[in-house]
């Protein structure tokens, strides 16, 4: 479901004389429905980088990265947002949104973008703020307002509204107590049970000794770190 093939990156310091700086080189992994696969490596090892790219937010020097049947890398714009729209779900570590929208706009709107009526998405919606434990009084609210655990369940009840094929989790049990981070681990579980192909970056190893089949070491595709 997703395949990356000798994938290179590298940043240009702008402000820096055009320094360039090579971050990745190289990296290759394919991750099959139903698998989840855990980035692992030292900090500043590229493993966010390399989630970047796949998502379509950081541009590769060279390789390709199969989403399904686009590659992401010489895909158009119009394609990319599509894809995300419909096949390629990422829950960040930080919720961005319009202050102005409600909590529970924010779960539904994934679905509605994807034609689901506006009483269905709610539905859906108000199943996952139930489950991950936000207070109904607050649903009507901005989740700016929100303390930092608050947000990343209202980011994780929006990634995970759309059954996505394919997920990108990046720290999801970060800042969890332990009730929401059995949740939050039960929801992935699910996901992979229904097929989909996941790729995150846990830092909670218990979490992702729990969850993910098995490990890639991003430090054997970054210049200077690998062996």
């Amino acid at each position: 479901m997703i395949t990356v093939e000798n994938v290179s990156k590298s940043f240009v310091l702008h402000n820096q004389g055009a320094a360039e700086i090579s971050v990745m080189a190289g990296a290759s992994l394919s991750v099959a429905q139903g698998e989840c696969i855990a980035l692992v490596g030292a900090s500043g090892a590229g493993k966010s980088t390399l989630m970047r790219m796949i998502y379509g937010n950081y541009l590769t020097q060279s390789g390709r990265i199969m989403v399904g049947d686009l590659d992401v890398v010489t895909a158009a714009p119009r394609q990319v947002i599509q894809l995300r729209r419909t096949t390629l779900g990422y829950v960040s570590q930080f919720l961005r949104v319009v202050p102005r929208v409600s909590t529970l706009d924010v779960v539904a709107e994934p679905l509605m973008a994807t034609g689901s009526d506006r009483a269905t998405a709610e539905a859906q919606a108000k199943t996952l703020l139930h489950r991950l434990n936000i207070p109904e009084r607050l649903w009507q609210l901005s989740p700016t307002t929100f303390s930092g655990g608050e947000q990343q369940r209202v980011n994780i009840a929006r990634g995970f509204a759309y059954p996505y094929p394919a997920l990108l989790l990046d720290e999801p049990t970060a800042s969890l107590d332990p009730t929401n981070r059995a949740t939050v681990l039960a929801m992935i579980a699910e996901a992979k049970a229904r097929g989909a192909a996941i790729i995150g970056i846990f830092h909670d190893h218990a979490a992702r000794d729990e969850i993910c089949d098995r490990q890639f070491d991003v430090t054997q595709y970054t210049p200077g770190l690998a062996a």
